[in-house]
């Protein structure tokens, strides 16, 4: 599985997009939507799903515009499922008193949950703390993309709706059972490997 950075993205978020063959997947789509379609293009590629690791606004800017001009569906965990209608709890209301919702997510993930981007699979990590239903996914289990619950010298905040940190320090525990020189691909900021950012994270969590 391939994967590619198409960031700069709205707020500083990264957008990825996945390849595998002739079929593509973008997880949280911060980006412009026409940029977002023409690098899907230009693999030579059709978009098959639209991954959000999580709810916050800027991670699902474009997600209505793609679904405009494409049938990927929207992917989101269930706990998170009702961040995408309400402006509160997808911050944006928060950070510019102003409502920004979008439509909902056309199906809603679970932990364990594992999608198949042509013959390689993605695995639904649950990993809650900095919203309740963030997720990271394991990609062909060549890398990870850990959203905002772990970034490369870092961690999610936990003051955003429903943030919780002994849940996100949970999650932490979680992603130690996993290979420890796992590359991992965060919301934020650069690649890095799963061990040295947990830590990190350690120090600051």
């Amino acid at each position: 599985m391939e994967i590619e950075n198409l960031y700069p993205g709205s707020w500083g978020s990264n957008c990825y997009l996945l390849t595998s063959g002739s079929h593509a997947a973008l997880v949280d789509p911060s980006a412009n939507a026409s940029t977002l379609l023409n690098a899907v293009a230009q693999k030579g590629a059709v978009l098959d799903f639209i991954l959000l690791t999580h709810g916050h606004f800027d991670h699902i800017v474009s997600i209505d515009v793609l679904r405009q001009y494409t049938d990927a569906p929207v992917m989101i965990h269930e706990h998170d499922a009702e961040m995408l209608g309400d402006a509160t709890k997808n911050a944006f209301y928060t950070f510019f008193r102003q409502e920004k919702t979008y439509r909902a997510a056309d199906r809603e993930l679970s932990d364990g949950e594992t999608l198949m981007l042509g013959t390689e699979p993605i695995r639904v990590l649950h990993t809650p703390g900095h919203s309740p239903g963030s997720v990271c996914y394991l990609c062909n289990d060549e890398f990870l993309l850990t959203g905002d619950t772990l970034f490369d010298e870092g961690v999610g905040r936990c003051d955003l709706w429903k943030g919780d940190a002994d849940r996100l320090k949970e999650s932490l525990a979680k992603l130690r059972t996993y290979p420890q020189n796992l590359p991992i691909y965060p919301g934020h900021g650069a690649p890095a490997r799963l061990g040295i950012a947990l830590d990190m994270a350690a120090y600051l969590i």
